[in-house]
């Protein structure tokens, strides 16, 4: 297992240089260096975290670009996601723009939906979850996830957590652009603190809303 020595600042000029160069022949000349600055420290990163946040798995960085009308080949972000239960943990992505974290859940089928909305409505988990939603925002982060536009049927417009009901996702996220400490080891501290902030909104939704 290789040791984490931080996240390479060229890792960010990489992105960089894909966004102008996006196809199969400067990818096939630079996977060395997509390898070397990206893909490498990711793996390391994630091992070092696991014991707190769960096994992590690194992105493909490949497009599937089957049903888009942007044929681009390549993603131009490299994004990772640890967790212990499907679909449900932290989220890490590093781009030209800089180092983005988050956490929540993307998944939502039928059953989870209901429980989700189900807790939501109930006044002690709602009212715990309006708390984490109000604290993580404080925090810095934004509050993300796909919504309806109106709240579902079964529930009063006027809900207390009207808002929190739309969503059939959630997550929320912080950008942080490229602090100093990315390029160190102690972004291993940095990023896990940062986790620990959403590690409330992460453990309501696997107890009360479980994929």
């Amino acid at each position: 297992m290789t040791t984490f020595q931080g996240i390479p600042a060229e890792a960010f000029s990489f992105y960089a240089e894909l966004e102008d160069n996006n196809n199969r022949e400067w990818w096939l000349a630079h996977k060395d260096s997509y390898n070397a600055l990206v893909r490498d420290p990711f793996i390391a990163l994630l091992d070092e975290l696991e014991p707190r946040f769960g096994p992590g798995k690194i992105f493909r960085p490949n497009r599937d670009i089957r049903f888009s009308l942007d044929k681009s080949p390549y993603k131009t972000a490299q994004g990772a996601f640890a967790s212990t239960q499907e679909g449900l943990g932290y989220y890490l992505q590093v781009s030209a723009d800089g180092l983005l974290v988050g956490g929540g859940y993307h998944s939502h089928s039928p059953a989870q939906l209901v429980r989700y909305r189900n807790s939501v409505d109930a006044s002690g988990t709602g009212a715990a979850l309006q708390h984490i939603v109000d604290a993580v925002t404080q925090a810095g982060f934004s509050v993300e996830g796909e919504k309806l536009k109106t709240v579902p049927r079964g529930f009063p417009s006027a809900h207390p957590r009207a808002e929190l009901l739309k969503h059939k996702s959630l997550s929320a996220g912080m950008d942080l652009g490229q602090p100093e400490w990315v390029t160190g080891p102690e972004a291993v501290g940095e990023i896990a603190a940062l986790w620990d902030r959403l590690r409330p909104l992460v453990d309501w939704v696997g107890r009360h809303a479980a994929p």
